[in-house]
């Protein structure tokens, strides 16, 4: 498996260089993000681990261009910075980044957490589309409508919509949502949750409503 490192560091490149070429991988290390992307172009990595301050351009904004690019936005990224705090997380994660590295980290913990979203990456489903009511939910270009109009989802909305209709029925708590959806480990508070299931009801207008509340517990899909 190819793995790229967008870093501004090379100690830093160099210290996840090892740990990922001691399982397995097959790595190339980046300073910055011009050199990354002519690259990306030429060929696919497995999984992309980004640091949020790089030369040229934030994190974000890279990860954003990832994120809304067809070729480019199935594939795992990890954010890893020393912008850790829940402000950082949040915004990264929201963004579309598949889990939040803080630095330093140690390599064991750093080792099994690349493990860990390469397994959930690895979920696959033999349906292409899914439909719930008046809600259309096509998995392969990750586009929602809902009563005949096309939703503007957020990649964590559309990640959201898609968990709790895959799980149609079944109550989902808000632990088991948060680390589904934003990252095993991710601390945030249970209103990162509501608030999304909150914009994601507003954006699916009417049909907003098959996302039902279970007090003191968390949310299902009727």
């Amino acid at each position: 498996m190819l793995v790229y490192i967008v870093d501004d560091s090379e100690d830093i490149i160099g210290v996840e260089r090892k740990a990922l070429e001691q399982m397995g991988f097959e790595v190339e290390g980046f300073l910055n993000s011009k050199p990354f992307f002519e690259r990306i172009r030429a060929k696919k990595p497995d999984m992309i681990l980004l640091d949020i301050f790089i030369y040229e351009e934030n994190g974000y904004d890279v990860l954003n261009k990832l994120r809304t690019n067809e070729e480019t936005n199935k594939i795992p990224i990890v954010l890893v910075s020393a912008c850790d705090s829940e402000v950082d997380k949040t915004k990264g994660l929201d963004a579309g980044a598949d889990d939040f590295i803080s630095k330093p980290f140690g390599v064991l913990e750093f080792s099994s957490r690349i493990r860990a979203i390469l397994r959930r990456k690895d979920i696959k489903t033999t349906d292409v589309d899914v439909i719930i009511e008046k809600i259309y939910i096509n998995l392969i270009k990750r586009e929602v409508v809902a009563d005949g109009n096309k939703c503007n989802l957020t990649y964590k909305e559309y990640e959201l919509l898609r968990y709790l209709a895959m799980n149609k029925g079944i109550v989902l708590t808000r632990d088991k949502i948060m680390e589904s959806v934003w990252g095993f480990d991710f601390q945030g508070e249970s209103r990162t949750v509501d608030m999304h299931i909150k914009t994601l009801r507003q954006k699916l207008g009417q049909c907003g409503n098959i996302i039902q509340t279970v007090r003191n517990v968390g949310y299902k899909v009727l």
